[in-house]
């Protein structure tokens, strides 16, 4: 087993690709809103598991921020769909439950590794 398949944030991140997958196999989105919400499902996990190979706290925390841009992304893939009536108010709730988890997670991974500061 790799080291990133133990992070609980990897795995969630897995799910929610999974999840994404699912999504994009049973509506009928344009190609490009299901090009752009598989890849950036897939570049959470992907980031994520990127990140743990790296050697320096820098280089991790770089691969946990792009994978937690991944997760705005997503997150703004999903309000797109539910405004146009893509998908229901209730699965755009359930969805941004799981992105709003992880972006916590990765915050808080992205924290440890080094100093924010705070954005107005």
């Amino acid at each position: 087993m790799f080291d990133f398949q133990k992070l609980t944030v990897y795995q969630k991140a897995k799910d929610f690709q999974n999840k994404s997958s699912e999504l994009i196999k049973s509506h009928s989105f344009d190609r490009i809103t299901k090009d752009q919400l598989k890849r950036a499902s897939l570049s959470i996990m992907l980031k994520i598991a990127e990140g743990t190979a790296r050697t320096t706290r820098k280089d991790r925390r770089h691969f946990y921020v792009i994978a937690r841009g991944s997760v705005f992304e997503c997150a703004a893939i999903i309000d797109h769909l539910a405004d146009n009536q893509a998908i229901s108010t209730d699965l755009k709730d359930a969805l941004f439950a799981d992105l709003e988890e992880l972006s916590k997670m990765l915050f808080a991974l992205i924290g440890k590794l080094g100093e924010f500061r705070k954005m107005y």
